[in-house]
């Protein structure tokens, strides 16, 4: 069975994404991957004469490149789809949330209808985002213009903009944030076992944290530009002893995306597998559902705080309490949480905050 894999590099200006790329190519060519690239479509646009300040307006603009972004992504993946190869990596120079850092909620919004999309399922369209923190932050003796003739940003600048990028990309849900803490090398290897990780190549680089956490002052996310929320429902179907199979609807208001979960245990260890559902599907297996479960309905916030990224769970079957998520190098690593989260205890490991455990009918 053919496996195509579309990821997004992403990140502030002068981040690595050029270098980034090369080593991507290198080893997951060695890795025995036919390896795609979907170039930056707004430095081929500004290095052709076509920018912002050259069309009517911004939004023209815009219009433009999301446009020509989307044409890009649905010819290499049809592409991708005749090739003889089973394991196939096309990866995204830039992804379309990065053009939201250019523009107004509303102007994304209204192109994004245009085009046919709601968020949700434009975020959909991506399997994982790598973003790589620019060099102004951290490394900024290595911040240059030199080797990007469409980059005009000053460090400053490029440092709001990274954050803008942060934002715009959190509402994915397998998001990763590489900064500058360790030198250039480093950070490429990270990134590359970062996305080893996400394939299932090797062991994970990194370690998933949960911790229990009193029930937090709300508004300080939902007035946070940088937070991004929406709404998960998680709904367990009738399945074999050996087998966990779940459905989730993710989105905000009306707008939802929709995916099918199955987890087997097998003699060589659990098995899982995950694919998206129309909302005909979903209606469907819906009616499959799993009567001594009940349904799990959280709010997510998703935001990034001291260099880390963080998934803030308000489940509806808690008024006291609250679940926050983020991964660590290991175990033992310091995590600098938001005054605003006042830990009670670590969770990581214990089987009885599992969604499958809590979604059990006493």
């Amino acid at each position: 069975m053919q496996q195509i894999t579309k990821i997004v590099i992403t990140g502030g200006p002068c981040a690595g994404k050029t270098t980034a790329m090369s080593w991507i190519q290198n080893y997951f060519t060695r890795k025995g991957y036919v390896v795609l690239f979907i170039p930056e479509t707004a430095t081929e646009l500004i290095s052709g004469g076509v920018a912002p300040w050259t069309c009517g307006t911004n939004f023209d603009y815009q219009v433009c490149q999301m446009g020509l972004q989307n044409f890009k992504e649905e010819t290499f993946m049809r592409a991708a789809r005749t090739m003889p190869e089973e394991r196939i990596l096309i990866v995204c120079d830039r992804g379309q949330f990065d053009n939201k850092a250019y523009m107004t909620d509303e102007e994304f919004a209204r192109i994004a209808e245009r085009m046919g999309f709601t968020e949700e399922e434009m975020y959909a369209r991506y399997d994982a985002v790598f973003h790589l923190v620019t060099a102004a932050n951290g490394a900024r003796e290595y911040y240059t213009l030199a080797n990007n003739g469409a980059r005009y940003e000053t460090a400053e600048q490029a440092m709001a903009l990274d954050n803008t990028l942060i934002r715009c990309w959190s509402g994915h849900k397998r998001l990763s944030v590489i900064g500058n803490s360790m030198g250039f090398e480093e950070k490429m290897q990270t990134l590359i076992r970062e996305i080893s990780d996400f394939l299932g190549e090797k062991e994970p680089a990194t370690v998933k944290r949960k911790f229990l956490i009193a029930y937090p002052d709300v508004s300080v996310f939902e007035n946070d530009e940088q937070c991004h929320k929406v709404e998960v429902v998680r709904t367990y179907l009738k399945s074999a002893e050996n087998e966990e199979i779940r459905i989730r609807r993710r989105g905000v208001g009306s707008k939802y995306t929709y995916f099918l979960n199955s987890k087997t245990d097998t003699a060589g260890g659990p098995v899982e597998t995950e694919r998206q559902l129309t909302a005909d599907e979903y209606e469907v297996l819906l009616k499959q559902a799993d009567p001594d479960m009940r349904e799990i309905k959280k709010t997510r916030y998703c935001f990034t705080y001291a260099g880390q990224y963080f998934e803030l769970d308000l489940y509806s079957l808690w008024k006291h309490q609250a679940i926050i998520e983020t991964e660590t190098k290991n175990k033992d690593s310091e995590i600098v949480f938001p005054e605003s989260v006042k830990v009670i205890r670590e969770l990581t490991g214990l089987p009885e905050y599992r969604n499958a455990v809590l979604a059990r009918k006493k």
